[in-house]
């Protein structure tokens, strides 16, 4: 990041560097707008991959699934929603994540706090 970027302990800004980083890994979760692209990534993920032309930060980040290295390697919240559904994972899901908490504390926290 540059120094102009703001630093915000615990995030990743997503400004026009990480936007460079990370076109071909949006790229790619963009493509999952498509079934048909859906279903060829669970076919060959490996191969889809390639396609796109991901780096190995961005492969590995794909392959453990992990959204905070997923925005590490340059991934936009908005494309990698279109990723995380092809496991059926939610808003829920990545923001237990990106708390290091499990789905149902998470919940909980978001209860407690819509609640107050």
């Amino acid at each position: 990041m540059t120094s102009a970027t703001p630093q915000i302990p615990g995030t990743t800004p997503f400004d026009g560097e990480q936007a460079r980083k990370g076109y071909a890994l949006n790229k790619m979760c963009f493509s999952f707008n498509d079934a048909a692209n859906r279903e060829a990534f669970v076919a060959d993920e490996e191969g889809y991959m390639r396609r796109y032309g991901l780096n190995e930060e961005q492969a590995a980040a794909i392959r453990s699934r992990q959204v905070l290295q997923l925005i590490a390697a340059g991934g936009n919240a908005y494309y990698l929603a279109k990723f995380a559904g092809i496991f059926k994972l939610d808003m829920q899901d990545i923001g237990a994540q990106q708390t290091g908490m499990s789905k149902q504390a998470f919940q909980a926290k978001l209860n407690a706090a819509a609640f107050q």
